[in-house]
């Protein structure tokens, strides 16, 4: 049997049935799927809805799975959900070939009648948290003190890190933004890097250490759960980080202390949509759904415990530069070489 299917929330009688096929990594990533999970949840408390989820083991899962959805009549599904990029080949074959099944995609579009398509602006929200990082790196900012770690910037350099996954069109938006956002703030170095997977903590680890100990205040991921790594080398180094798809100050609280923010993408809010709009007979097949700043589909979101400690100036800074962002006055980049 491909990949590790779970049944959650009971998976037939009556109501609406709901598949959702997870991207790499699977549940408990505390970021992108967990956030699939979350719209999940929201819409089981609103709606009589059965669901059913599977976590590939590898991208090669991706068609069976979906396929096995797609057959199934025992429960029928009226949408089948699939978390990421990497399931839009599969998806394409599949939805040609399951022309009655309804299906939507995070993260990709697919240019069938049958599929709801949502893609984020995650330059946009990458932006924002490269500004707030470039900003405090060239100044003094320190926090922490009791139970708390303590942490503060090195205003010998100014310097922040970035940490990707997998090396991708899709991260490079993200680095891209970031970069952006901290040459925003002033004369920034950023340094960038790819731990090649989104489940390795400790490789996650490994290259932030490099990153704080080369002079980095701090470290953005966009890593999934290999980023917990990236949270564990700031406590040790007594330094911070911003987190992704979550508000991981949240989501992974033991490392609230060194989170400064989180660049959220609302992915719940997709999966929500799209079980929504299918209870309600209402199903975006052949849409695309751009989700950005001014929709709120991402936002950076300053962390739980660092917010208050984050100066009133800084925090205007960023309500200016979103509100460039959104009249058109700053344009972002979504490659790293434009940035």
């Amino acid at each position: 049997m491909a990949g590790c299917l779970s049944t959650l929330g009971g998976g037939g009688g009556s109501g609406t049935n709901v598949a959702v096929v997870y991207a790499l990594g699977g549940l408990g990533d505390k970021a992108f799927n967990d956030m699939a999970k979350q719209g999940v949840d929201q819409a089981q408390e609103e709606y009589e809805m059965n669901y059913q989820g599977a976590e590939p083991s590898g991208n090669s899962d991706f068609p069976t799975l979906q396929r096995r959805f797609a057959e199934s009549s025992s429960p029928d599904y009226d949408l089948v959900s699939c978390i990421g990029f990497a399931q839009a080949e599969a998806l394409t074959e599949n939805a040609d070939q399951y022309g009655d099944q309804q299906f939507m995609i995070v993260d990709a579009v697919v240019e069938q009648d049958n599929v709801a398509s949502y893609v984020f602006k995650e330059h946009l929200g990458s932006f924002q948290v490269g500004h707030l990082a470039g900003l405090l790196t060239q100044r003094d900012f320190s926090t922490g003190g009791g139970d708390a770690t303590e942490a503060s910037t090195n205003t010998d350099a100014a310097t922040v890190g970035f940490v990707g996954g997998m090396e991708n069109s899709l991260i490079k938006k993200f680095e891209a933004g970031f970069i952006a956002g901290a040459k925003h703030a002033g004369d920034v170095d950023v340094r960038s890097a790819y731990a090649g997977s989104w489940s390795d903590p400790a490789q996650g680890k490994e290259i932030a250490l490099s990153m704080y100990e080369d002079g980095a205040d701090i470290v953005y991921h966009a890593a999934g759960g290999t980023g917990t790594g990236v949270f564990g080398a700031a406590q040790e180094q007594g330094r911070y980080a911003i987190g992704v798809d979550s508000d991981q100050s949240k989501s992974a609280e033991e490392y609230q202390d060194v989170i400064l923010a989180s660049m959220v993408k609302h992915v719940d809010t997709a999966v929500y949509t799209s079980v929504e709009n299918v209870v309600n007979d209402e199903h975006a097949g052949g849409e695309v759904s751009a989700l950005g700043l001014e929709a709120g589909g991402v936002e950076a979101v300053l962390g739980q415990t660092l917010e208050s400690e984050i100066p009133s100036d800084v925090k205007s800074a960023l309500e200016d530069s979103k509100s460039g962002i959104v009249n058109g006055d700053i344009s972002v980049p979504t490659n790293p070489d434009d940035a």
